[in-house]
């Protein structure tokens, strides 16, 4: 995502160094969510997308974040469903797997990294969420295409069947694969 000179300033965080030659980015250092090197009241949005599935404390994560978000400010997340069989069938399978596999979907081993999920729910997010003094304002499940399953015509038909069944009524909603959730520091 490019969001440079569309906003007073653009920060990123992350744990590898690549972060630092990241054109996108006005700011850019090297951490981890649960310690946000940044002041109190800094920014008026922070983005978190595909970064909360491999958090080991989320709610120190959302703490972290109420305390660098100005008043009124939103966090929105992005981020996979814990119910959704790609993450079903990621948290029964060794992290060795997941690398081998990705390799075989045209990604690199290195960019695979360790899946926890321990806020990957609706219910999970607002609790986190509340219980770090934020607003929930939004948390919506979406399913897309089911890129996971293009490695054969057969597996990406079936994902296909899937996307149409969950897509069809909101009582499957909780099957979906992604999860969008919008948070909201409270005004002053």
């Amino acid at each position: 995502m490019n969001f440079r000179g569309l906003v007073a300033r653009t920060c990123g965080l992350d744990p590898e160094e690549v972060v630092m030659s990241n054109p996108h980015l006005d700011e850019a250092k090297v951490g981890f969510a649960e310690e946000i090197p940044w002041p109190n009241n800094t920014f008026n949005v922070i983005i978190s997308d595909n970064v909360i599935e491999h958090v080991t404390t989320p709610i120190s994560v959302f703490r972290e974040v109420h305390r660098v978000l100005k008043p009124g400010g939103f966090f929105l997340v992005k981020t996979p469903n814990r119910y959704h069989y790609v993450a079903a069938v990621a948290s029964v399978t060794p992290y060795r797997f997941h690398q081998w596999f990705n390799v075989r979907r045209g990604t690199e081993s290195h960019d695979t990294f360790p899946t926890l999920y321990r806020a990957n729910t609706q219910c999970t997010l607002r609790k986190i969420a509340q219980s770090a003094g934020l607003l929930v304002t939004d948390i919506t499940a979406t399913e897309g295409r089911p890129e996971y399953m293009r490695w054969s015509p057969l597996t990406y038909a079936f994902g296909l069947l899937y996307e149409r069944i969950v897509n069809s009524t909101e009582l499957l909603s909780l099957l979906r694969v992604v999860l969008l959730a919008t948070f909201r520091k409270p005004p002053e």
